[in-house]
């Protein structure tokens, strides 16, 4: 028994200086870091087109910080009759610079892969094989998966959030629509409106001052427009409706954008002979007539009149609110001004405004302020008195 214990120790022993002896061979061998990776992506790697249509991928790239590598780029595996290239800034391109440390990785670390699909494909799925290799091992690949099929695909859309407005004449309406682009491909949109004769319609980009007459969407995404109104003076009272359309070549959309005019309000203020100018004199009260006349095609309501005159003068009205005012149809009021006690003579000016909610006039009035006192009652008295004086001499002197 001894002796088998003895052996168990001397094994025991052994195992563990072959592990201490491994450890330390381990420790004196040098140690190296792992490979730095490269790393090729793209937001949505399977689509569906129609056959004869060209795709475009976004290609992004990305490596461990600190590394860098100028990767060439290639197209492993392609369909038969298959198009497809590497291109940035509008160029063919055959590899990309990836900066592990770059910043604005939307310039440094992207490119796109356009992909044409011959007008004779079947319908059915297809993979694309792409590859990027930075040398040294470091490599990616990627695999876009094409559904061709001679289905539609989803249609695009031209849509308002609030294509029926109201308003009185002279409104200028605003719709915010939304065109969205849902074909595999960018598209044109030629924008168009057919509007009453003397209508104004005008399309802007959301975010922009500048109205356009076309319109550049990206494949799968979304554009907001703001597309204005403006009826003429004129517009009669009713209902209008504006279709409004945006054309590519492969969308024909269009959406109808009904406007309710619900009248022309307007209202003027003056006298019947259209004078604006009247004689006054200090603390004294004078009249002015003031003809009201409703220039729209409904009926004003709830008019009231009001004033702005020299501090401590007095204006008031014979009538202050017209409680309807028929379209067409002209009131005639009448004003007050009494002049300040210590006003100086010369001329003033005093505005008379008429309006309510929908419409609103002011005119304004030239006050020329006389001085009468008793001194000039005298003088025409003296004068009087002189002219009798005068007469009776010559009637008397005259008979010798």
């Amino acid at each position: 028994m001894k002796s088998v214990k003895e052996m168990r120790k001397r094994a025991g022993a052994g195992v563990a200086a072959m592990a201490m002896a491994t450890a330390m061979m381990m420790s004196s061998m040098p140690v190296y870091a792992a490979e730095e990776g490269l790393d090729m992506s793209t937001a949505y790697p399977g689509v569906t087109v129609k056959a004869g249509d060209t795709v475009s991928f976004g290609l992004d790239f990305s490596c461990d910080a600190g590394a860098s590598y100028d990767a060439k780029l290639s197209a492993k595996s392609l369909p038969d009759g298959w198009i497809g290239y590497f291109k940035g800034d509008s160029k063919q391109v055959t590899s990309v610079h990836v900066d592990g440390d770059a910043q604005d990785t939307d310039s440094k670390n992207s490119t796109d892969f356009s992909l044409t699909v011959p007008e004779d494909a079947e319908d059915g799925t297809y993979t694309v094989e792409l590859e990027a290799d930075g040398g040294k091992g470091a490599s990616d690949t990627l695999g876009l998966e094409v559904t061709v099929s001679k289905e539609e695909v989803m249609q695009s859309t031209f849509t308002s959030e609030y294509p029926e407005q109201q308003g009185a004449s002279g409104t200028t309406f605003s719709f915010d629509t939304t065109l969205v682009n849902n074909r595999a491909t960018d598209q044109s949109y030629s924008l168009s409106a057919e509007a009453p004769s003397g209508w104004q319609v005008t399309f802007t980009p959301s975010g922009e001052s500048t109205n356009v007459a076309s319109l550049n969407v990206d494949a799968g995404s979304s554009q907001g427009l703001t597309v204005t109104v403006t009826p003429p003076q004129d517009v009669e009272k009713g209902d209008y409706t504006i279709p409004i359309s945006a054309i590519s070549a492969e969308d024909s959309l269009s959406q109808d954008l009904s406007v309710s005019i619900t009248g022309t309000y307007s209202v003027s203020l003056s006298t019947p002979d259209g004078r604006l100018s009247l004689d006054a004199y200090a603390d004294k009260e004078t009249s002015v007539t003031l003809s009201i006349t409703n220039n729209g095609n409904v009926d004003l309501t709830n008019l009231n009149l009001t004033s702005t005159a020299p501090t401590n003068w007095d204006v008031s009205f014979s009538e202050s609110t017209i409680d309807t005012l028929e379209a067409g149809a002209t009131k005639e009021v009448t004003a007050y001004i009494k002049p300040a006690q210590d006003v100086v003579t010369g001329d003033y000016v005093t505005d008379i405004t008429i309006k309510n909610d929908s419409a609103s006039s002011m005119a304004e009035f030239r006050v020329s302020v006389k001085t009468q006192t008793t001194w000039g009652i005298v003088a025409v008295a003296i004068i009087v008195v002189l002219v009798a004086v005068l007469a009776g001499i010559f009637k008397k002197f005259g008979r010798r």
